[in-house]
């Protein structure tokens, strides 16, 4: 049985308790999700992406890979590198959404400075552009993929390469910014407002 965009916006604001101008827009918000979505793995040395395009919940996979940085190039290089990549594969692929890895704890301070401007660069390229960023925990993205917060990159990569139908198991540092797309998808896919935290 179909129902009248008004009944539509009715059930939205009962479900959800607001009042007509915020279902209204509530249902805007659910009905244009973002569906070309590019997941980055920030690191100095192998900076994971992947776009995928998710449509109908349904995911195919565009273009993944891992920007690799040799080990006797200069961090500003590196950082430069990092950045013309992304912005490269956004220019292409013309996503609207960006879901990157959350900051995480680090016991040494020079590695979280380097992780830190890494990330810093793939930001500037995703900003600069005018995505939308989200930042995701790797343990929500390991539970959302997985089901197992605690799951090994070997488990993820293999599960990422299932889901998107994939001849082969991608890289780790791919696999990792593919499944930081998927989470992504599936969380707008089945949300109700709610969404990982935007930056």
């Amino acid at each position: 049985m179909a129902i009248s965009a008004k009944q539509y916006e009715q059930m939205v604001g009962r479900m959800t308790g607001r009042g007509k101008k915020e279902a209204d827009k509530l249902s805007a918000e659910l009905c244009s999700q973002h569906k070309i979505i590019i997941g980055i793995d920030p690191s100095l040395r192998g900076t994971g992406f992947g776009v995928i395009r998710f449509d109908e919940g349904r995911s195919d996979v565009l273009e993944h890979g891992t920007i690799v940085c040799k080990k006797d190039w200069k961090n500003s290089r590196c950082l430069a590198r990092i950045h013309d990549v992304l912005r490269e594969a956004i220019l292409k692929y013309q996503p609207t959404a960006c879901a990157i890895e959350g900051l995480f704890y680090a016991q040494n301070y020079r590695t979280a400075l380097v992780m830190g401007e890494a990330r810093g660069a793939a930001l500037v390229a995703a900003g600069s552009l005018g995505l939308d960023i989200f930042e995701m925990a790797p343990r929500k993205v390991k539970q959302a993929i997985v089901g197992y917060g605690n799951a090994q990159k070997l488990a993820v990569a293999k599960m990422v390469q299932r889901m998107l139908s994939l001849d082969a198991v991608p890289d780790a540092d791919a696999a990792d910014a593919l499944a930081l797309a998927l989470a992504f998808a599936q969380e707008q896919g089945r949300r109700l407002g709610v969404l990982p935290k935007q930056i």
